[in-house]
């Protein structure tokens, strides 16, 4: 029998929304939206295309398209695919009215349930799809406890600005959309509150001294202290230096783990958190006296600082609600949607998934990037049994059904996935398909495996141009590029993240040899993040007279900075070091390409990456190569590359 947590109080009590619509997925030919909910609910569906007779969905039709997922007592996800037999208009605003019931209650419409959910001006919440990838908005690392605005508000702000006829045609978000590996206290804090209201089952945890995740949940959260719940064997030691590396990373990720999410009913939470207001509890945030006593002064102050840093982050969620509802998003996982350097080298991998307690906690974040990612990027790649195990496993979590799928989850080879705009957006894996050293356990995997490689080859041929997503830049800064390199031959690639398409021989010589193909496409534009830094790339293949060009273009992050004083070192040695007539050129795996940096124009002399958090937007020519390249920040400012500067040097 299902065990569940008590109900809620009178004062907490549930809203029926506790997050969405999310638009997902939409072509002329199909609709995809995500929605959570605290009860069973029927839908029916409006969609008002301009100057077309509307097109209604009764509840019959939407339950046949709508898989209904329990996912706790006072959780269920709503997952809508609408395959529609006559094509939607492109180019034109097409309104949606999402009506809800639950069997004591009449239709009710966002008016009810967000009532900040549209635009001003305008009746309904809506979408635009635009004929052509003119343009989009891109962006990764969304920290909500980092000190800096967040650039989905910046997002919400340019669709606010914009006719909706000249909206962008998507929003990627390309990584790190939820830190599960590092959590702020509050926020932690906020998620116990609400998943304590929603009736999660309680989930069982191998291998831990919390056998229960109520335990964790209500008894002892462990506040700055996950990292200690791993047993003290040598097995456990391992895991906890190369999983969660405590204080053994490097001090501008010195929390990492310390809060690290456990639970597959906390990954769900956080999910339901940063995407929506209507979740957040009364006093969301307040550590009560019992758990405050549990702190030290540091660990108290670090929470009162975070706390205040958290309460503005959800201010800002009901604008994210409503750019989420409006725009449709394209997602991928990178490592901190699972934990930190997740899959970074195969001693990683085989320490990592040998463990009980540690599979289950990157099986969770698999889990819950199924239900709340993944899914809406491509929803006939997930079928109805791999949806409903989930679910059996959400009824019982920590059974043996919950096992078998995070076993599945994990040899899943299906999450890259591609879209069919024009040019095509083909979005990559490059996670769990790499390519392992030959050489060493312990140096960094390839990115992308030989077998993903070639399918993507194959998926380039016959396309004059593409947008391709690369969570981690191929092209990025060479001497942090070196600094990696360096930390992997002392053998402590997990000291610096030695994430980059570089630091495997095998990969690093088939991805040239992708773009050095006589059918390639004859302009990519390569869509990036997980830097904490932004900057413009165009690279031109040496000594090869008809080859495409190439742009890195990397956003990065929505909120996150890199430490600013050392990001200006590290800017300022690699201009030095990499000039175009240095002899270190010729020691890398780029030295038969030329690099063209394009800077921002707030650049001090010489500068050419940007430091500041927001989102990134990229308008393309009708070639696909781009057009204009600016950085957004929740305040207005708009940070422009010069793309179209000549100051061209040999990398």
């Amino acid at each position: 029998m299902t065990a569940y947590a008590a109900a809620p109080s009178a004062n907490n009590s549930l809203p029926l929304v506790l997050a969405g619509p999310l638009l997902r997925a939409v072509t002329p030919t199909s609709v995809t939206l995500w929605l959570a909910t605290s009860q069973p609910v029927h839908l029916q569906l409006n969609l008002y295309p301009n100057n077309q007779d509307v097109r209604h969905f009764d509840a019959a039709q939407m339950q046949q398209h709508c898989q209904s997922m329990r996912c706790a007592g006072k959780l269920f996800l709503q997952l809508i695919h609408i395959p529609l037999q006559q094509p939607l208009p492109s180019g034109c605003w097409i309104e949606y009215d999402l009506q809800l019931a639950t069997e004591q209650e009449t239709w009710l419409g966002w008016q009810h349930w967000a009532p900040d959910l549209v635009y001003p001006g305008r009746n309904n919440p809506g979408f635009v799809i635009q004929p052509k990838l003119q343009s989009l908005l891109h962006g990764s690392c969304r920290k909500p406890h980092f000190d800096a605005d967040d650039g989905l508000l910046a997002a919400d702000l340019h669709l606010q600005q914009t006719p909706a006829e000249q909206w962008p045609a998507l929003l990627l978000l390309s990584g790190d959309q939820i830190y599960a590996d590092d959590v702020a206290a509050p926020m932690l804090r906020a998620i116990h509150q609400l998943i304590n209201q929603l009736d999660f089952s309680d989930e069982s945890l191998p291998c831990s001294i919390i056998s229960q995740s109520s335990e964790l949940h209500r008894d002892s959260p462990y506040y700055y202290r996950r990292d200690s719940l791993l047993p003290k064997t040598d097995a456990g030691e391992a895991v906890l230096t190369q999983v969660f590396k405590g204080a053994k990373k490097p001090v501008f990720t010195s929390d990492n783990a310390r809060n690290h999410l456990i639970s597959l009913a906390e990954v769900l939470g956080m999910y339901l958190l940063v995407w929506s207001p209507a979740g957040w509890q009364t006093n969301a945030t307040e550590l009560s006296t019992t758990l405050s006593a549990t702190l030290t002064d540091s660990e108290r102050q670090t929470y009162t600082e975070q706390q205040n840093i958290i309460q503005q982050f959800a201010v800002g969620l009901a604008k994210v609600r409503r750019l989420l509802a409006h725009l449709p998003s394209a997602m991928i996982f990178d490592d901190h949607d699972v934990t930190d350097d997740w899959n970074l080298t195969a001693k990683w991998e085989q320490t990592a998934y040998n463990h009980d307690f540690s599979r289950r906690i990157i099986g969770n974040a698999l889990i819950g990037y199924l239900l709340c990612q993944a899914w809406g990027n491509a929803p006939e790649r997930f079928d109805s049994n791999l949806l409903q195990q989930t679910e059996q496993a959400l009824t019982d979590s920590g059974c043996a059904q919950h096992q078998q799928l995070i076993t599945e989850l994990l040899r899943f080879s299906q999450w890259h996935y591609q879209w069919p705009t024009e040019p095509p957006l083909l979005v990559l894996d490059t996670r769990t398909r790499r390519w392992r050293s030959e050489v060493a356990l312990g140096k960094p995997s390839g990115l992308l495996d030989w077998e993903a490689i070639t399918e993507l080859q194959q998926d380039l041929i016959g396309h004059d141009a593409v947008v391709l997503v690369s969570p981690a830049p191929v092209f990025g800064v060479k001497l942090i590029e070196g600094i990696q390199k360096l930390f992997t031959l002392l053998g402590k690639p997990l000291l610096v993240d030695a994430e980059n398409w570089m630091a495997h021989r095998g990969t690093a010589y088939a991805l040239m040899n992708l773009f050095r193909h006589p059918k390639t496409p004859k302009h990519f534009v390569i869509l990036s993040g997980d830097v904490h830094y932004s900057f413009v790339y165009e690279v031109h293949l040496r000594g090869h007279q008809h080859g495409p060009d190439i742009w890195q273009i990397t956003s990065s992050g929505l909120k996150n900075e890199f430490p600013g004083r050392l990001l200006d070192i590290l800017d300022r040695l690699n201009r030095w070091l990499y000039s175009p007539r240095s002899p270190l050129n010729w020691l890398t795996k780029r030295r038969r390409m030329k690099i063209v940096p394009h800077k921002p124009d707030t650049a001090k002399a010489g500068e050419r990456l940007l430091n500041m958090a927001g989102i990134g937007l990229v308008e393309l020519h009708a070639d696909g190569s781009p057009k204009r390249v600016v950085q957004l920040g929740a305040k207005g400012q708009a940070v422009a590359f010069n793309i179209s500067e000549e100051d061209a040097r040999w990398e």
